[in-house]
């Protein structure tokens, strides 16, 4: 199974005015360079955890269904199934009717059940496509208010250790308190 960002968040969970008010800066000398540490501990929050932050569209390629017609999404949270599409053959779309499945986003993973038989794809390749919103809500409001302060929390020893601003490494000055915010949110890999 595939997963492709097809519309990334509007916004971050984070303003940069938020991020700005955080660090007692007052001046707009560095708002480009807080604009892409908010962005980059927003990613670094959400491989943490697992999950993604603001509403956002992934695409989902499967090359065909399961035999019990049950897709385990493997993104979470699931909002809302944008659309399914099915291609056939000669790689004509067809795009499922919103009775043809249904959502169970209270799951972990979110499941989408297939009713009754669904068009089988044609080709052999990416057959299926899901497109479902994933995320807490449409703005920072809706993100869990510990995920922001770990998102703040990570902007702010980056901006004031620049040398140290490597993406994906939680300064260790900082881990303790990021790991305890983020406890609570992270999805679990079972193996």
């Amino acid at each position: 199974m595939t997963v492709l960002l097809i519309t990334p968040p509007a916004v971050e969970p984070v303003s940069l005015d938020e991020a700005k008010a955080h660090l007692r800066l007052t001046g707009s000398d560095d708002d480009d360079y807080l604009s892409a540490l908010i962005v980059a501990a927003r990613l670094q929050v959400e491989t943490a955890i697992r999950r993604v932050l603001i509403d956002q569209t992934w695409r989902i390629y499967r090359d065909d269904w399961p035999a019990d017609g049950l897709v385990d999404l493997p993104l979470a949270p699931i909002r809302s199934v944008a659309e399914i599409t099915v291609y056939d053959a000669d790689g004509a779309p067809k795009i499922l009717s919103s009775a043809a499945w249904q959502l169970d986003a209270a799951s972990s993973p979110a499941r989408l059940k297939l009713l009754g038989a669904g068009p089988s794809p044609g080709r052999p390749l990416n057959g299926v496509e899901i497109d479902v919103v994933a995320g807490y809500g449409p703005s920072g409001v809706s993100v869990p208010q510990p995920l922001r302060l770990a998102i703040m929390m990570l902007v702010a020893r980056w901006f004031e250790n620049r040398e140290g601003a490597a993406y994906g490494v939680v300064p260790s000055s900082v881990a303790d308190a990021f790991e305890a915010l983020i406890a609570p949110f992270r999805v679990l890999r079972l193996t």
